[in-house]
């Protein structure tokens, strides 16, 4: 039995000291030991920023191949720059092509400048992050309007007027063999999302078969101050409801190697990253490709492309789509598309992450403060699971009651090892303790807890939001650390109310892996510290009442 414990502190020992130094590397900008080295990512700025697109150039035979267009090489990079000002976003669109260029989040400030806020599309020498429509058909030698096309603007207003609840912007195409594009954005008040309406109006002699093509692009950089020691999904993501939401990572783009539905009659593309996503909504039953490529040095496409069916000559169509870029506030985005929660990424443990949140948000609503929140709710799991964590107490307790017998026992017979395990294991079962009986209720209960972890990990919910004096931001590190130095006296002492294991080095290890976890505790967010003194000062209490009881 000494020899099982043994070994399940060395893996445990050791996989920390592993995980530790490889967040290290990462934090010092060395590969990661679990994947492949990935090359440094070239400046956002470093090639034109009309070389973003999908495949290739708009020609007769790119056409014929009914590719999303890529910019030829000598393209103009912008056009007339149009912004747009709302209670909620600040967008900038680029008459060439009518493309998304910049949003900026009003009133979601900036981690790490809080004078500044979000910034979530944008093209400049820092980031390249934009959204793109544009028209693209398989008949031989049609090029149609595309996002590479120079467009006009209407005239109209360009702010949110006192008492409006929208604001459009109208973008106009120029005829391209007999076909133009009529493209308007209308922003709403008090919405992350804007309705893209896509008319085709066919001024030629023969019909068409048009496809539109909804595209984002993104370089492959992490969001600016992500932390290093702990990892959070930036990438594409695709939905279907058969296959449901799946991941597409810029390292298996490269590779030619994702895996998601080619094709479906419903379904959605998205732009993922920490606390933030910008996503094309189209929740019309109707046929659709997914497409994700990697476009340039650094950079990645994820499109959605829908055929329009025939337009016959002198007659339209149009075709209404969705995009939303902003916070992932679960039930928002949950009301506007099947699975769009779906992009707050809450790990392995999804199924137990959702009902946490839910009972997380009902306990914020009732002390309006999240912090507050934080520490209700893990008051609730210990008192849910008071009489798991009361056996493995008990059996912890008995532990440390009888170890005086087993250490002069272990110094007794240290020269016969054999005799030491008998021994030993008559003592345990005359004193009725089971050496584990302390770690299947542990390990019976971790689940919740690594859920719980996730949920405060991806919930935009607690950016910005205070708890106490100096913690003002439960997303962002203790600027003091004095949260992580109470959890690692709090584990410390943990260590010293529990039974010492008859091994030595057992015993040193007890004592060394409680400061190995509190060294990346340093630089995880304050609620997840907070979250984490929570269980070990009520976990601290139920020990110590049980000790008392037990005479320990």
């Amino acid at each position: 039995m000494t020899d099982i414990r043994r070994t399940l502190l060395w893996v445990v020992f050791t996989m920390s000291l592993v995980l530790l130094w490889d967040a290290w590397n990462k934090h010092s900008g060395q590969p990661s030991i679990f994947g492949p080295q990935v090359s440094r990512p070239a400046p956002a700025g470093s090639a034109p920023a009309s070389a973003v697109g999908g495949v290739p150039a708009p020609s007769a035979t790119a056409a014929a191949a009914g590719a999303v267009p890529t910019a030829p090489a000598a393209a103009t990079p912008v056009g007339e720059q149009v912004t747009v000002t709302t209670d909620r976003i600040k967008a900038v669109l680029d008459s060439k092509g009518g493309e998304l260029v910049y949003m900026e989040l009003l009133g979601q400030l900036d981690q790490n400048d809080p004078t500044r806020n979000v910034v979530l599309f944008d093209r400049s020498a820092q980031r390249v992050y934009l959204a793109q429509t544009g028209l693209i058909t398989a008949q031989q030698g049609l090029s149609l309007p595309n996002h590479f096309t120079a467009m006009s603007v209407l005239p109209g207003p360009r702010t949110l007027s006192e008492g409006a609840n929208d604001v459009q912007v109208k973008f106009e195409s120029p005829s391209t063999n007999g076909v133009k594009l009529v493209k308007t954005y209308t922003f709403h008040r008090g919405l992350y999302t804007v309705d893209v309406s896509h008319e085709i109006v066919n001024g030629s002699a023969q019909p068409i078969t048009p496809e539109l093509y909804l595209q984002l692009v993104r370089d492959g950089n992490a969001p600016p101050g992500e932390s290093s020691f702990y990892s959070t999904f930036t990438g594409p993501a695709v939905y279907t409801d058969a296959s449901k939401f799946r991941k597409v990572e810029f390292k298996h783009i490269e590779k030619n190697d994702a895996e998601y539905d080619r094709k479906a009659n419903d379904g959605w593309i998205a732009m993922v990253q920490h606390y933030y996503a910008s996503a094309w909504l189209i929740n019309s039953q109707q046929p659709r490709e997914f497409r994700a490529e990697k476009v340039g040095n650094n950079l990645y496409s994820i499109a959605m492309v829908l055929p329009l069916g025939e337009i016959a000559p002198g007659q339209s169509k149009t075709q209404q789509a969705t995009l939303f870029a902003g916070p992932q506030e679960e039930h928002k985005l949950a009301e506007l598309a099947p699975g769009l929660d779906l992009v707050k990424d809450y790990g392995w443990f999804h199924i137990l992450s959702k009902p946490l949140f839910w009972l997380l948000t009902k306990l914020h609503t009732f002390l309006g403060n999240w912090g507050w929140a934080i520490v209700a709710l893990v008051v609730l799991l210990k008192i849910a699971f008071y009489w798991l964590n009361a056996s493995a107490y008990k059996s912890m307790a008995k532990m440390k009651a009888i170890n005086p017998k087993i250490q002069e026992m272990r110094e007794r017979l240290k020269d016969k090892p054999q005799q030491m395990q008998q021994e030993m294991m008559r003592i345990y079962r005359e004193e009725k303790v089971n050496p584990l009986g302390s770690c299947l209720p542990i390990f019976l209960q971790m689940p919740f807890f690594i859920a719980l972890y996730w949920v405060l990990l991806s919930s935009v919910e607690m950016r910005n939001a205070p708890w106490i004096g100096w913690i003002t931001d439960l997303s962002a590190k203790d600027p003091y650390f004095i949260l992580p130095l109470v959890m690692t006296a709090t584990s410390l002492f943990q260590v010293w109310l529990n039974p010492t294991p008859p091994d030595p080095m057992q015993a040193k290890m007890m004592w060394i892996m409680p400061l190995v976890f509190s060294v990346m505790f340093f630089f995880f967010p304050a609620g997840l510290v907070l979250y984490w003194i929570t269980n070990n000062i009520l976990t601290i209490a139920q020990q110590w009442v049980i000790n008392r009881k037990l005479g320990v």
